[in-house]
């Protein structure tokens, strides 16, 4: 599901507005990231620490085709979230 847009005009901080948009996209995906690492940290340490799986259970584990296929599905709108500055402009 893709999030509401705020309303007005984008701000620019930049001298070219392609520059505008490639740092919106760069920032975007640089809060995604950060928000992930934390929270997959906190569940590797978690389930470790409770002896649920091993360090070396989450490196060897090989998904299956119905967990590939919703990983891709999650891929393809995490990325259109992402160009949607592109695509709105």
């Amino acid at each position: 599901m893709i999030p509401k847009q705020a309303k007005g005009k984008r701000p620019v901080y930049l001298d070219n507005t392609d520059n505008d948009k490639l740092l919106a996209i760069i920032m975007a995906l640089a809060g995604e990231v950060s928000v992930l690492r934390e929270r997959l940290d906190t569940i590797e340490k978690l389930v470790v620490a409770k002896g649920i799986i091993s360090s070396e259970d989450i490196e060897n584990y090989q998904p299956d085709a119905q967990v590939n296929e919703e990983r891709e599905q999650w891929r393809a709108d995490y990325i259109a979230r992402i160009l949607r500055v592109i695509e709105n402009s």
